[in-house]
């Protein structure tokens, strides 16, 4: 069997290093060992090496929804960085080009940053504009939004109404009064059709231009991060139609939210401008270590909180994060959440999304009602994905899946009609997340606050209070639109348009936070000498705050449904500003994470994954199954395994073999009888090479022997003999082998934590078979009692 090195004079050979001659696929006798010294770079950054010739156009690439070979790629960089360096010291140019090589991944995640900056203040200003556009208009300047129209009349305004002089609702602009029967039907009907408008229009331009910009994109930016490929879900199109889709979605009033797909654009970006850098764009696994620090940026500049993108790309989309990868996240995110601080697209001094302006410490005793919180959130969660689930399920297996555009034409119709009633549903579900979330002071008019305090000094602190019976009726309305976002984010989460998941679950969760946090303030103060309360309320000061409630009731639902934990708490702080409140939102997002984990073993992003078929091997679930390699190989014992010989097959036998077969590889072997393993050639590179020597060799024929060896056939060529194809150059030479009898536990940890496409099985040296990913994923599968043909792809 061939060594996986095998040494020359002049060099060594490597692994998984693509190499293709012209000549030798003429001549045979001018071959030996492909030494370094004859190997050479048409482009440094090239992924593949010519030997004496042009190297073979696409080598080394990968088809559509196929996985990648991680370490294969990863060895490759490793050699294109070796000859790099040693050209160094040949010229100041190669020198200049090492140092370009060196910093070209920081400059990389420093336009990433850049663009997703630009990108996301665009976005926001355009969705908060449109938004509004369903209330009414800003006569004097158009291009205002309703807070910005305001800002010029010196008014205030509530959250209730939110209207002033200078801004004028559609009953007005139609000629009717501002309040009335009359002015009340105008504004309806005009927020149901300016609704059903952008929601035509986002669903639309999906359909027609980029089918993959409907969703969030986070379980298919999971699934891609973690070596597949899916052609064009990153490319320019579908940048350009979730940019835009995504203004509209949100506008259209639906309950969705953009933050989730932030992080599906910021990867769009830097996968663009990987493209500009060859050390990434032609190298599938370095353009990985790009897209982690892009999704980094993507919540950077979707809540305002770098430290939080960071830990979430670590924590919950990124398969392989090096230290490396770890600082140039961190400086993208920076990047990005600086020149959207730059752009100020809210129009206020704060970066955060809902900064809370409360301070107050909260009591032992607290922490029940909020683990008591987590376990609400966990719950809410778990009815959340199973409902989501079923209907997703329900819409691919039936007509529904043929007309999207009419679905999302419905639930924008259905939403509207009955959001517009409850002034908690009608407003944007960020405006009302900060309404849940902000703390009751003097100039505080909306129902929530109509507390029976008199205020006697605008700087003294606010004192414990009975409810005031607007604050019932606004606890009422509240239950109302909890039950209406749930089911609207059932039937809305996975339409075709845009749509994300961060800030409907931080909705839920802040409604019922708010809920019970009311009710404990209540409690202290018709109870303030009960001993939970007697050492801080007993004195009637505000010793309960119900916006920390419902921050951490925010916290509990969202952790509930992603299963996210340090990068949820941190995100949480960074996007209010309540840094002294970690311990309540860690409690309630670990139980949120157990009640969710004991309901459903998946979050709703990994349940969807799971609902596509992709093929996702998650490095965070263990495998506890006892059994052996050989229980899992294709094909199973006394059953024919395809294979290539390495001297006695005819270009014809190749071909026949690939059109017999759809395996996307083939090992090579000394000899059918003999069966020992020589080396293992792709699918795609053996029909490339073929199409490339049909073009470039003269008298190829069907009969022309096909040779994975450097060795000269032992019988010399008759005359008239059609000279043999050479193909050692696509040979892999030391793929990954195991032997029959490895535990299956090994087996999936190096899939893992190696990143690999396949494995070949041997006994004695023999070869037995192969292990794919996608059959690691069936047979676990199986052995989870779940259906094993759900897994679709390669």
């Amino acid at each position: 069997m061939a060594e996986p090195w095998q040494n020359s004079a002049n060099g060594n050979q490597h692994r998984g290093f693509s190499m293709s001659s012209d000549d030798d696929m003429i001549d045979i006798t001018t071959t030996g060992t492909v030494t370094e010294r004859s190997i050479h770079y048409d482009d440094p950054g090239t992924s593949h090496f010519a030997a004496d010739g042009d190297e073979i156009p696409g080598i080394g690439q990968y088809e559509d929804f196929h996985t990648i070979d991680w370490q294969r790629d990863i060895a490759r960089d490793r050699m294109r960085h070796r000859y790099i360096v040693k050209r160094r010291q040949n010229s100041l140019f190669d020198l200049v080009k090492g140092a370009h090589d060196a910093w070209s991944g920081w400059v990389c995640v420093l336009l990433v940053g850049l663009t997703t900056g630009v990108v996301a203040g665009v976005i926001d200003i355009g969705a908060s504009w449109m938004s509004d556009l369903k209330y009414g208009i800003c006569p004097s300047r158009f291009w205002f939004n309703r807070e910005q129209c305001c800002w010029s009349s010196n008014e205030t305004t509530s959250f209730e109404t939110g209207n002033c002089s200078d801004w004028l609702t559609w009953s007005e602009v139609l000629g009717q009064s501002r309040t009335g029967a009359g002015a009340y039907i105008i504004s309806y009907l005009m927020y149901i059709a300016w609704a059903l408008l952008f929601a035509s229009l986002a669903a639309s331009l999906v359909r027609m231009f980029a089918p993959y910009a409907c969703g969030s994109g986070i379980p298919e930016i999971k699934t891609i991060l973690s070596g597949f490929i899916i052609r064009g879900y990153l490319g320019k199109w579908t940048l350009i139609i979730k940019s835009v889709g995504i203004m509209l979605s949100v506008s259209a009033g639906l309950s969705l939210g953009k933050e989730g797909p932030m992080v599906h654009i910021a990867c769009c970006i830097g996968n663009i401008l990987s493209y500009l850098f060859p050390k990434y764009g032609r190298n599938e696994a370095k353009k990985r270590e790009i897209l982690s620090a892009a999704a980094a940026a993507g919540v950077s500049v979707a809540f305002g909180a770098p430290i939080g993108g960071v830990l979430f790309s670590l924590e919950e989309v990124s398969y392989y994060f090096p230290l490396k990868t770890l600082w140039r996240s961190f400086f993208c995110a920076l990047v990005a959440a600086f020149v959207l601080h730059s752009i100020n697209p809210f129009g206020n001094e704060h970066s955060v999304l809902f900064f809370v302006e409360y301070n107050n410490p909260w009591i032992f005793f607290e922490l029940v009602p909020f683990v008591g919180l987590g376990i609400i959130g966990g719950v809410i969660a778990a009815i959340f994905i199973r409902a989501n689930l079923y209907w997703c399920k329900y819409r691919k297996t039936s007509k529904l899946g043929q007309y999207p555009v009419t679905e999302v034409l419905i639930v924008t119709a259905v939403t509207a009609v009955l959001a517009y009633p409850n002034p908690y549903t009608r407003m944007s579900t960020s405006e009302l997340i900060y309404l849940l979330f902000r703390k009751c002071g003097v100039t505080n008019t909306d129902d929530l606050c109509d507390y029976n305090r008199n205020f006697t000094d605008v700087k003294s602190a606010v004192d414990l209070a009975s409810a005031g019976p607007k604050v019932y009726r606004a606890m009422w309305l509240l239950v109302l639109a909890l039950i209406f976002k749930l089911l609207a984010t059932v039937f809305t989460f996975g339409i075709k348009v845009p749509c994300g998941l961060f800030i409907p679950s931080l909705c839920l969760g802040a409604i019922v936070g708010r809920i019970v946090g009311i009710g404990m303030e209540q409690l202290a103060f018709n109870y303030p000498h009960i001993w939970v309360f007697s050492g801080e309320c007993s004195t009637m000061k505000d010793c309960i705050t119900p916006g920390l409630y419902a921050m951490v009731g925010a916290a509990a639902v969202l952790g509930g449904v992603t299963r996210m934990t340090v990068s949820l708490v941190v995100v949480m702080f960074e996007l209010t500003g309540g840094v002294r409140y970690i311990v309540p939102l860690m409690a309630a997002a670990m139980a949120s994470k157990w009640v969710g984990d004991a309901l459903g073993s998946h979050g709703v992003y990994d349940a969807h994954i799971n609902l596509n078929g992709y093929p996702f091997l998650d490095s965070k679930e263990e495998f506890a199954h006892t059994s052996l390699a050989a229980d899992v190989m294709q094909p199973k014992r006394n059953e024919t395994l395809s294979v290539l010989t390495q001297d006695s097959m005819t270009v014809e036998d190749v071909e026949t073999l690939m059109k017999e077969t759809e395996h996307n590889g083939f090992p090579v072997v000394v000899s059918r009888e003999s069966q020992y393993l020589v080396g293992f050639v792709l699918r795609r590179d053996l029909n490339l090479a073929l199409a490339q020597a049909r073009r470039a060799v003269e008298g190829l024929r069907p009969s022309s022997l096909v040779l994975f060896t450097s060795n000269s056939p032992q019988q010399p060529p008759q005359p008239g003999t059609p000279a043999p194809l050479l193909l050692k150059n696509i040979l892999d030479m030391a793929p990954i082998t195991i032997t029959d009898q490895t535990p299956m536990e090994t087996v999936v940890d190096m899939f893992r934590k190696l990143g690999l496409r396949q494995t070949l099985v041997t006994h004695n040296g023999r070869l037995l078979g192969v292990i794919t990913k996608k059959d690691v994923l069936r047979y676990v599968k199986q052995l989870d009692n779940e259906d094993p043909n759900s897994v679709l792809f390669n």
